[in-house]
């Protein structure tokens, strides 16, 4: 990637983490969207964590990643450490990768 391109994403990145401050008078969130901005994230979160578990290249990803990741899911909603679910999802990945599962 260019220089420049660099130099240009780095300046966005700071413009907007530097706009919440200085536009947080300025700015009135209503109400409602105030409210419904934590559901937003955790949709679009979900969203994330689902594509990214179920595709690769365009295509399903195969059952092997998938279970690890529900695995990964049961250990966090049990309140497992977050090193213990690591790899619980690897192994569960690793696991059904080497008994031939794509």
């Amino acid at each position: 990637m260019p220089l420049l391109a660099i130099a240009v994403l780095a300046a966005g990145t700071y413009a907007f983490r530097l706009a919440g401050p200085l536009l947080r008078d300025r700015v009135e969130v209503p109400g409602r969207l105030r409210r419904l901005l934590p559901a937003a994230t955790a949709v679009l979160l979900t969203a994330l964590a689902v594509t990214a578990a179920l595709t690769e290249d365009g295509g399903f990803a195969g059952w092997a990643r998938p279970a690890g990741v529900l695995a990964a899911g049961i250990l966090a909603l049990r309140r497992a450490p977050f090193p213990v679910v690591v790899v619980a999802a690897t192994a569960v990945t690793a696991a059904l990768r080497l008994c031939g599962v794509p």
